[in-house]
This record gives structure tokens, sequence and C-alpha cells, in this order.
């Protein structure tokens, strides 16, 4: 290793995104594999997250269970051999070490309330966040997407003479994900001049989801115009979990054509917010006194779309996975999905959706409940004056 860290993902993911920004706002060193590493060394980091994946290695942080699986990317390692997974678990672990610089906590310590939806802004945006970036590489910008060139081309070192079929392969298996992430196309939708392969799927009877997720991404994009319109990051002078986490999934849209168009038209400041970070020039967009965060009024437009789309779509996912574990179901997330096994319907914002349920998600979201059991009455309170009056959060506290 050239340096002591090693950040193992692709810019294609907004995870490995959310990792290197955190990384970068805390100056801590670290070479990017693959695009930085030689080809000897691509290899054997290759080879250490397999045998990681396979158990023959230790995973140091974070604790796995039944829930759990392995992504793809990213992934963590130190000259330590100390190895990491999960862009949240990651960020926690550097929290609790104190690694990097001295600059404020990426949480909330001192304000238990604001904490909590830092931390429920994060899940947000990994979980839901993340159908809304796949859908726009995927579908909005279906004719202008580079995405599987970009990834051959980070892979170069490996797989030089196969860099083509590394692009089409990938592009198509992205492409056929898309109802496993939440986008499904209406019957019969077909866009012009676009491959059968790369035509955004309908899937046996869902419903389609497609506006449900456009109108979202707008509406996200409108909350975080005008937060950041009046102040550097999404809860004051300070970079915390929920600005790497909102950058991620946002910034993942970045280099597809149609979709940063997008942005750029809907959301200038935040388009230009994104560009900063992901530059890792996080100096010009500080302002005033650094370190100072606040919960307000500038925050409805944002808590309100977290509660009109994550919330309910958690509780039911929950309830269905509740439900299909006490029936003796073993298999959750993608291999069920690809058995059409777990699948439940519900709706969110009234639009009715069938999905799978996920495992990992419903653990994520035992956690928050849990954290939003602890609080106090009255931080309980300074919540709910800025949340809808129906948010949800209390509804499935027995399944917490």
């Amino acid at each position: 290793m050239k340096t002591p860290w090693v950040i193992y993902g692709s810019e294609l993911s907004p995870f490995t995104l959310k990792i290197i920004a955190i990384f970068q706002q805390r100056e801590i060193p670290f070479q990017f594999m693959f695009t930085e590493g030689s080809r000897w060394e691509n290899i054997k980091i290759e080879l250490r997250k397999q045998a990681l994946v396979k158990g023959l290695l230790p995973l140091t942080w974070p604790i796995m269970d039944e829930d759990d699986e392995f992504p793809l990317v990213p992934y963590v390692f130190n000259n330590k051999g100390e190895n990491f997974y999960d862009s949240s678990a990651i960020a926690q672990w550097i929290e609790q070490q104190q690694l990097g610089n001295d600059k404020d906590s990426l949480y909330c310590p001192e304000n238990l309330a604001l904490d909590f939806i830092i931390r429920l802004v994060d899940e947000y945006a990994d979980d839901y966040g993340l159908y809304m970036a796949h859908h726009h590489r995927w579908k909005v910008s279906a004719t202008d997407n580079n995405a599987g060139a970009r990834l051959a081309h980070e892979l170069r070192s490996l797989a030089q003479p196969m860099r083509d079929r590394i692009a089409k392969n990938f592009s198509e298996r992205q492409v056929s994900r898309l109802p496993y992430l939440f986008s499904v196309a209406p019957k019969g939708f077909l866009i012009e001049n676009l491959p059968e392969s790369l035509q955004p799927p309908s899937h046996n009877d869902f419903p389609p989801t497609h506006d449900l997720l456009e109108d979202s991404f707008k509406r996200l994009l409108a909350a975080c115009e005008n937060i950041l319109q009046q102040q550097p990051y999404l809860f004051g002078q300070r970079f915390t979990l929920a600005d790497a986490s909102i950058y991620g999934q946002l910034a993942m849209n970045l280099k597809d054509t149609s979709a940063a168009n997008l942005i750029q038209s809907l959301a200038p400041t935040t388009y230009q917010w994104l560009l900063d970070i992901h530059e890792g020039d996080f100096q010009s967009i500080t302002k005033g006194n650094k370190g100072n965060l606040t919960l307000s009024e500038r925050h409805k437009l944002l808590l309100a779309e977290i509660c009109r789309t994550y919330v309910p779509l958690m509780q039911q996912n929950l309830n269905a996975f509740n439900q299909y574990q006490s029936q003796g179901q073993s298999y959750f997330n993608e291999k069920a999905f690809d058995q059409n096994k777990a699948i439940y319907s519900g709706i969110i914002d009234g639009t009715p959706f069938k999905h799978v349920a996920k495992s990992f998600q419903a653990k994520t979201w035992r956690a928050l409940l849990s954290r939003w059991n602890a609080l106090s009455t009255q931080e309980k309170l300074s919540i709910n004056s800025l949340m809808p009056e129906s948010h949800g959060l209390d509804k499935d506290t027995q399944n917490g």
C-alpha cells in the first residue's frame, strides 16, 4: 500500500463516493483502487477482498449477523490487516477511532434530536436515495450515460482485452436489476433508439414506479436547494454523515448527462455543492462560524419528503420481513427477488408498489426505531414540530 488506507470501489457507486467524501473531508490519505493502483496492487487488493468475503480473513467492522450481506463495493482496508465494509459503519469507525483531522463530529452527540435526524437522513439516502440514483442513471439518462465504459476504464489494469465486454455486460446487468432497485417500467414502455437489452424493464405484475421515483427526486432537489441556498451544509456550518450520504447518491448522477442536467437546472446551488465536494473542496463551501449545527424550519421540506417515501417503505418492509420470517422464509433481498419469493405489496404517497422484503433494511429500520424510542419527550417534541403530523415513526415500535 502506498498509504495506510485503501478504498476499494468504483466512482459509479454512491456508497464509494460517500466514503471518499468522508476521507477527503477528514484529510485521511488513501489510495483508490482500482483507479490508482498498478496491475499487481489491484490483483493483491482483489484477492484480499475475495478472501474477506469467503471468510478467509476476519472482518474488523461492522459485526455481521444473518440479516447482513457483503456488497460488491465498497470496502476499506488498511496496512494493519483491518478490513471494513458498509459506508455508514465505516463512518462510525472513523468517528470512534478519531481518524483524520480534528474537525467536528460527523454526527451531533451534543444534540440527540439532531443526531437522530442526521442518522435518519443517512439511511434515507442509502436506501431510498439509491433507488432514485439508479433510476436516473438507467432510465432518465438511458441514452447518454457511459457508466459501462467508465467501469471498464477503472478496471483497465486487470481486464484490458475485455473492456468492451465488461462495459456491455455491466450496463445490461444493471438495467435488468432495475425492478429489484424499485424502478419498474409500465407495461410496453419503450425508449426510442435504445437497444432492447438496455430498455428499462417492467416486472411480472408489479405496478410501475417511474413517476414515483422521478417526483421524489425533484422534491429532494427542491428540499436540498432550499437548505443549501442558506447555509453551506445540510445542518449548518459542519459537514456531517447526512451530507456525505446525500452527496453520494446525487453525485452518482453527475456524469450521467441527462440526470446531471436535471440537477443543474432544478437545483443549481445543490449542483455546485456536489461539484465542490466531488473535487474535495470543502473550504469553498464553508462560511461563517464553522462547527455549528441546527435543526430548523428550513428542514421541513426534507423531513416531509423522508416521511412521504422512506418511512412508509421501511415500515411496510419490516412488517413483510417479520411476517415472512415467522412463516419460515429464509431467502430475502436479491436472492429472494430472483426466485419471486418474499414479495409484498404496499403503497407510497398513494402509489401502489410491489417489492421484495429486505433483511438489511429491516435491521437498519429497527435500529432507527430504537434510537427514536430512546429520545426524551422533549427531544421528540423538537422533532415533531418540524415533521408532518402523521410522520409514522411511532407506528411500528412494537416491531422494533
